[in-house]
């Protein structure tokens, strides 16, 4: 045997597991970690939320990534994509996806709805996962301070339509994530996801059931609620997620409070979005296919 070649023992690799993770929690228990002041814990994030969100979306969703050169490496950007699939899994996915693929390894900032922000252990991990409030304070406070946002501006039209309306983008709302963007000279980036839409397709929603539980729907799909907690497994529908090149707004800092080109820019997201999901649908004819 030639070279000094130094062969790993098969105990070696799991040695190191545990004294990583002994590591890992002596520092958690000593405190010896930092949040930033949206709560934002990137050791966590980087350590228990990702390694999941990875076997998710490597091995169950078998994930087709494209684009990922039009992210930028430094600085900020807003990153805009659709929402689909009855349970946001596509949020997580994506911002587990950005950090895995992305050269420089970048943390994406979710924005969610205030429901999220009301459900108490809800909130306090997506917190400590980099979310905050889809709020235009909030998201232009990141944004100057160079971070990657993203927002999903369908909302709860998004994941909470019927598996008959899929991938038809529903109506952005009133473009805050465009001003956001004008008043910061943030350059846009938006994203087109294929596969959420498969995971819980939606063929009813139980609206008193929905306000009973003062929740924006109630969905039925075809293994929720009869088959009980494992109706919350999702399919394993085959995912694709092009980020597509990025829209410049430096140029128009001054028409942040113009509704006509908020309204402007805003649809040509939309549009961007909605061409790129047909052209990755006939690339995908099978929804469960490898």
């Amino acid at each position: 045997m030639s070279g000094g070649a130094v062969f790993e023992q098969p105990g070696d690799h799991w040695d190191r597991k545990v004294a990583s993770g002994l590591a890992f929690l002596r520092g958690r228990l000593a405190g010896d970690y930092e949040v930033d002041e949206f709560g934002f814990d990137p050791q966590l994030t980087e350590s228990v939320f990702h390694p999941l969100l990875r076997l998710l979306y490597r091995d169950w969703f078998r994930t087709e990534v494209t684009g990922l050169e039009h992210v930028p490496d430094v600085g900020a950007g807003l990153v805009v994509a659709n929402h689909s699939g009855t349970v946001a899994l596509d949020a997580l996915i994506l911002s587990a996806v950005l950090h895995d693929r992305h050269p420089r390894h970048r943390f994406l900032r979710l924005l969610g709805a205030d429901l999220v922000f009301r459900m108490p252990v809800v909130s306090a991990v997506a917190r400590k996962g980099g979310g905050t409030v889809a709020c235009n304070p909030d998201a232009e406070r990141l944004l100057e301070s160079g971070e990657l946002v993203s927002v999903f501006p369908e909302g709860f039209k998004g994941v909470g339509k019927l598996y008959a309306e899929r991938y038809k983008l529903q109506r952005f709302g009133r473009g805050g994530f465009v001003s956001a963007a004008l008043r910061t000279g943030t350059p846009i980036v938006p994203v087109a996801i294929v596969g959420g839409e498969e995971t819980y397709p939606m063929l009813a929603d139980v609206k008193p059931l929905a306000r009973l539980l003062k929740l924006p729907y109630f969905p039925v799909t075809p293994t929720f609620p009869w088959l009980g907690p494992l109706g919350m497994v999702p399919l394993p529908s085959k995912w694709m997620i092009e980020f597509c090149p990025p829209i410049a707004t430096e140029h128009l800092t001054d028409s942040a409070d113009d509704p006509l080109v908020v309204f402007n820019l805003a649809d040509q997201v939309r549009e961007t979005i909605q061409q790129t999901l047909h052209r990755l649908l006939e690339r995908r004819p099978d929804p469960f296919g490898p």
